[in-house]
């Protein structure tokens, strides 16, 4: 019953993520001046015939925040109740922890008038939480507490590739949400070329972020496939390591496709928020990968973990 609601904490964080990100890609994120009020209301009193235009978007975004924040309240006390792993409930709690100081940077991007190292701030800690619970649901989950059914021999150079992509993806993450808020989206204005050559004739630091977050597209997506292949290669046997790493190769190519149309559409909003959303979706997903290829180092958790049903 928890994992199923774990689950159910993550599906409402990629919720949140999209809300967000619908936030940006529409420059609603003053269209509420004041927090935690919107326009003088408590936040879950403002009246719904006033949720128009940028207000629809903004105030949304705070409904689903705190959604997701009531949510996480209730998984850091049934993880602390039910599960026996000492280390899995603090994790509970400094998750609980990140979903408030995010949603008090959530404020500070408003009262502070949209700074971009703040907004910046706020994307790169709600990729962290998403990741958090992601991680929080593969603990609870069936395969991880037995120990998976083939976990093979301890891969070092396994474990190395999946940290190093993670951390890849990660830093590419940290570039794009730069790039947005710093208003740089179409700073390189066509694709696949830039102004018409390999790398750009001319430079402002708008054109040098934007040219970071493409070098690093091709950087994290070189980082996949060598991640995949490896896996293909030597764990093809492992379904838990073989399936995602699959799955991450379909995710990345899309991620890269939403990324091309969001500068050929000049930003279109749909599609601008469905490649940050699609986004955390290819880091999640390396993350479990790297978390399974260290399973091997936690304890033997089937012997150690009591769930309450």
């Amino acid at each position: 019953m928890l994992h199923k609601y774990c689950r159910l904490v993550v599906a409402s964080t990629v919720l949140l993520i999209l809300a967000g990100s619908f936030v940006t890609s529409t420059d609603s994120g003053l269209s509420v001046p004041d927090w935690p009020t919107t326009y003088g209301w408590n936040m879950f009193t403002f009246p719904p015939s006033k949720m128009v235009g940028g207000i629809f978007y903004e105030h949304g975004h705070r409904l689903i925040a705190s959604t997701v924040g009531l949510m996480t309240i209730v998984l850091a006390a049934w993880l602390w109740m039910t599960d026996s792993r000492r280390w899995l409930k603090w994790f509970g709690v400094a998750a609980l922890g990140a979903i408030v100081a995010q949603g008090l940077l959530g404020g500070l991007t408003v009262l502070f008038l949209l700074p971009p190292a703040v907004s910046t701030a706020h994307a790169a800690l709600a990729e962290i939480f998403f990741c958090m619970t992601v991680a929080i649901a593969l603990f609870m989950s069936p395969g991880w507490i037995d120990g998976y059914t083939a976990v093979g021999a301890d891969d070092v150079r396994l474990r190395q590739l999946t940290t190093a992509t993670t951390v890849v993806l990660y830093t590419q993450m940290l570039i794009g949400a730069t790039m947005r808020h710093v208003g740089a989206g179409l700073a390189i204005p066509d694709f696949p070329w830039m102004f018409g050559h390999v790398v750009p004739d001319h430079w402002s630091p708008a054109i040098a972020i934007h040219f970071a977050h493409r070098l690093g597209a091709l950087i994290a997506t070189l980082s996949i496939l060598a991640t995949s292949i490896y896996i293909w290669m030597r764990h093809a046997d492992r379904p838990e390591l073989a399936r995602p790493a699959t799955l991450i190769i379909f995710l990345v190519g899309a991620q890269l496709m939403l990324g091309a149309i969001t500068v050929l559409s000049r930003r279109d909003i749909w599609i601008n928020s469905f490649h940050v959303v699609c986004g955390a979706l290819v880091l999640t997903t390396a993350l479990v990968i790297a978390l399974r290829s260290w399973r091997v180092k936690f304890a033997n958790a089937a012997s150690v973990v009591g769930i309450a049903a």
